[in-house]
């Protein structure tokens, strides 16, 4: 799927947006189609689904400015950016809630991709196909990307308005309480799951297979701590049906790299492309890459307005592999001065300049095959691997009491690494609850630094509901002294999406 150009139809976007009644403004336009003209055959439900996942290239989600939500504004980054305000938004200094970069940008996006999501639903129903089993196949689809966005928007705002039709300009919908949203994620996911297949061909890889569906019913109902059903939902790749079909790559840094793409870990990753070096925008020959890199390398490579918290370097040097030297992963994760001196790193063929305690991401950088970075990275965003399943189930089976039987998919994540098995690396955890979280929790931030995972992780772990337990994150990240509880856990809602609908509230404190 990373090779098709998607050519999105996008006009049919915006053929409800008309608000006006009088027949003599109602004039078609001879070079668009109209609503009546579309949702007809295959080709325009196919047509249809690819606008849905056209928007993984818009600047408002992962193109672009999501990762500051999810990397920057955790304790993992943050930003110094000479752009005051955007830096701001990375340490919970809200003024302008419509902050276009830092807010709205990342709902209008969300709510374009939920609106193209609906229309497939709504429409390719009435459609006929010569192979019924293909229409189901789109529906899933459609289901398994609203649910997709639904979840981050529970991530991001939480309070959120449930939209689940094709929607007007004059539409006012309501706003839903956090357990609705999840309990509507729950209700796609399920839904999507028959349909889908284990594995797609290759021409479709990247498209949601059945264990994309599982491991996200997981996420939310983690984030619900419901933890008997995300175990359920896990168990399809530990004795289920997807059982043997993931495992780790030998090599970590392939899950960061374009030439070792859609592997055997890749549960769901986002396909980006270097095909169209274009502008950004909607059309079907806009830009298919993702600007991650560009925002978030070392000064003199790109942008740096994004940069990685060194904390993560201590807790790799503070444990060696069995062969007594350094995991390698601290390697593949950061750029840091010690880098070269570590590794013999010279990372983009250059000397660097670093300020006091600097690190930046370096996963999914570039530098193994170039000495700058652009709009246009063709590297694929991994927002699930199998990693993280293995640490999400030892998380499960650990809040269930089942801590003896957890320890062993840490342990699978470990010997990758060349680290000893937990219990001998950590004898004194042994099967105390509380000691295998706080060690989890660790283990997850060697593994996943800069996944865009650890802002759903810091709140599931309920690191963010105290002043007390938030005094701690604080001392890995000092943004975090700006944090108020039971208000900075989630964002503020646009203030122009509050104050054009009477149907929603501010959330809590803003």
């Amino acid at each position: 799927m990373k090779k098709i150009i998607y050519k999105a139809a996008l006009v049919f976007a915006f053929l409800s947006a008309s608000s006006c009644s009088e027949d003599l403004l109602d004039v078609d336009n001879p070079n668009t189609i109209t609503q009546e003209q579309f949702w007809l055959s295959e080709s325009d439900a196919q047509k249809g689904i690819n606008a849905v996942y056209h928007m993984f290239y818009q600047n408002g989600g992962f193109n672009r400015w999501i990762y500051f939500r999810l990397d920057l504004t955790s304790d993992e980054g943050y930003s110094i950016s000479p752009w005051v305000e955007l830096a701001d938004w990375t340490r919970f200094q809200y003024v302008n809630y419509n902050f276009w970069e830092g807010n709205s940008n990342t709902w209008r996006d969300i709510y374009k991709a939920i609106f193209r999501a609906n229309q497939v639903i709504a429409n390719v129903p009435n459609i006929e196909f010569s192979d019924p089993a293909k229409k189901e196949q789109i529906i899933a689809q459609a289901k398994f990307l609203r649910a997709f966005y639904y979840y981050y928007a529970a991530i991001l705002w939480e309070n959120v308005p449930l939209v689940l039709e094709p929607s007007n300009p004059d539409d006012l919908p309501m706003q839903r309480t956090l357990d609705e949203v999840w309990a509507q994620v729950e209700k796609d996911l399920t839904e999507a799951l028959p349909a889908l297949p284990v594995q797609w061909d290759a021409a479709n890889v990247g498209r949601p297979t059945k264990g994309a569906v599982m491991a996200f019913l997981a996420k939310a109902h983690m984030q619900q701590r419901d933890w008997a059903s995300a175990k359920t939902a896990l168990d399809y790749f530990i004795t289920g049906e997807g059982a043997g079909k993931y495992s780790l790559v030998a090599n970590f840094r392939d899950n960061f790299r374009h030439t070792n793409e859609n592997n055997a870990e890749s549960v769901f990753e986002i396909q980006f492309s270097d095909a169209n070096k274009t502008g950004e925008g909607d059309g079907p020959n806009s830009n298919m890459g993702t600007n991650r890199a560009q925002f978030f390398a070392p000064r003199g490579i790109g942008w740096s307005d994004g940069q990685a918290r060194p904390w993560i370097i201590n807790e790799f040097k503070s444990e060696r592999t069995q062969a007594g030297g350094l995991d390698e992963r601290l390697r593949y994760t950061l750029f840091y001065p010690e880098l070269e001196e570590d590794f013999g790193d010279k990372t983009y063929g250059r000397n660097w300049e670093w300020g006091d305690n600097e690190a930046w991401f370096r996963k999914y950088s570039r530098d193994y095959y170039r000495n700058n970075e652009d709009y246009f990275s063709e590297v694929n965003f991994r927002v699930i691997r199998y990693a993280d399943i293995l640490l999400m189930y030892a998380e499960v089976l650990n809040e269930l009491g089942q801590t003896a039987q957890a320890h062993q998919y840490v342990d699978q994540v470990r010997s990758r690494a060349n680290l000893r098995p937990l219990a001998q690396a950590y004898p004194q955890i042994g099967n105390d609850q509380g000691l295998f979280r706080e060690r989890l929790k660790i283990e997850r931030a060697k593994e996943l630094y800069g996944e865009s995972v650890r802002w759903a992780d810091l709140k599931r772990w309920g690191d963010l509901e105290t002043d007390a337990k938030v005094d701690q994150v604080a001392q890995r990240d000092p943004d975090f002294n700006n944090f108020e509880v039971g208000k900075h856990i989630r964002l503020p809602i646009p203030q122009s999406e509050v104050l054009n609908n009477p149907n929603l509230n501010q959330n809590p404190k803003y």
